[in-house]
């Protein structure tokens, strides 16, 4: 294959600009992991990539702060102003990095969430081509209080007036966009890798776990993610199994505080906070069972992630995590305790069917989703028109 001269790479090459995150690089919550897979890829092909950082501490705590980047795998990260208080990090964030954005020498500005879609008027005034990417429908969570919940609901319906292209994770999220505003959409979802398998080490020094001696939720700790359920139908669970709740929670330290009161005096229940790095990966390496008992989703990351380290996952039965799993995973009814108890129970008794999800997941979930793919998908919704 021919490669291409320098001037052709100049010629094809894009100037991007990615808002609406948290910061890079972060495992902070999905849309970090989504926006440091395609900007590092971007970049990889040839593309110029400014990623605009929010300021302040991590969701989970200051002791999880790395330090601040100016360039990240050739990525260039630029902190904009950001008010560090709850309710106005990420309004202050995404108004200031849209501002920088519509003022910066761009060809795309691409909005990540519906919040920070609230400005993207602004580099569409500007002459930017604005692509807005829906994580999800966040009007819906429960954690946002009214002012937040007005603000994303007019973020999404600036998406809809003035973004150029809209991209979405799920086709009931498509679904949603086409019925309530008439507005077509572009679905790619998320993408994942597949991952090396860890044995258990740092986890059993930590908390004593051992492979397979766990059923596991990771991920952020929101009322959206249903947990209360899963603390309540596992009490109920007769199996002398672990259930590890891991993560930090995201502006609800309150639920946070709730969960743990839920699980009482129930020895088999371990919150480990938020966790990364190797920690992370052993704890996906060695569950029994991974359970995502969600009311709410886009496209739950951590449900790819865990499939990808070959994982039998147990899902609530909404749209988001079905079109995910297919028949390659349990599903329950969502919102329902008594049938999440009942499967819970159905497959701690049941390790042969366990396993038989366990040696299907990778293959089928990362021969299904691609980063790559994504990328390029997404480059060429950049170029359209």
């Amino acid at each position: 294959m021919q490669r291409k001269s320098t001037k052709e790479k100049q010629i094809s090459s894009l100037k991007i600009a990615m808002l609406g995150h948290k910061r890079i690089p972060s495992r902070e919550g999905g849309i970090e992991v989504v926006v440091e897979e395609l900007s590092t890829r971007m970049v990889e092909k040839g593309h110029h990539v400014t990623c605009y950082n929010r300021k302040g501490h991590h969701v989970a705590g200051a002791k999880f702060d790395t330090e601040h980047r100016k360039n990240y795998k050739g990525v260039r990260c630029v902190d904009v102003l950001t008010v560090n208080c709850r309710g106005l990090a990420a309004v202050t964030a995404s108004i200031s990095a849209s501002l920088r954005a519509a003022l910066g020498n761009y060809d795309i500005v691409h909005v990540h969430a519906e919040g920070p879609a609230w400005m993207c008027w602004l580099p569409k005034l500007l002459g930017k081509k604005v692509i807005v990417t829906i994580h999800g429908l966040d009007h819906q969570r429960a954690k946002w209080g009214k002012f937040a919940s007005f603000y994303i609901r007019t973020g999404e319906k600036n998406a809809v007036r003035f973004a150029d292209e809209i991209i979405v994770l799920s086709s009931s999220v498509q679904q949603y966009f086409l019925n309530t505003y008439g507005r077509k959409t572009n679905f790619i979802p998320n993408g994942v890798g597949r991952k090396l398998s860890r044995p258990a080490d740092r986890i059993t020094g930590e908390w004593g776990l051992e492979r397979g001696s766990y059923l596991l939720y990771l991920g952020r700790i929101v009322p959206e993610k249903g947990i209360h359920y899963l603390i309540n139908a596992f009490k109920k669970t007769d199996t002398d199994k672990k259930l590890v709740i891991a993560g930090g929670s995201s502006d609800t330290d309150a639920y946070m505080e709730q969960l743990r009161t839920l699980a009482g005096g129930d020895s088999r229940i371990l919150f480990t906070g938020f966790v990364q790095g190797r920690l992370k990966h052993e704890l996906f390496s060695n569950a029994y069972l991974y359970v995502l008992p969600s009311d709410l989703e886009g496209m739950p990351l951590s449900l790819l992630e865990a499939m990808s380290y070959g994982n039998c996952c147990l899902v609530s039965d909404i749209p988001e995590c079905t079109e995910v799993v297919e028949d390659k995973a349990v599903t329950f009814q969502k919102s329902d305790t008594a049938d999440l108890h009942k499967k819970l129970q159905q497959l701690c008794g049941n390790p042969q069917q366990v396993k038989q999800y366990q040696d299907e997941a990778a293959d089928f979930i990362c021969r299904k989703y691609s980063w790559e793919d994504v990328v390029n998908r997404t480059v060429a919704l950049y170029r359209r028109g």
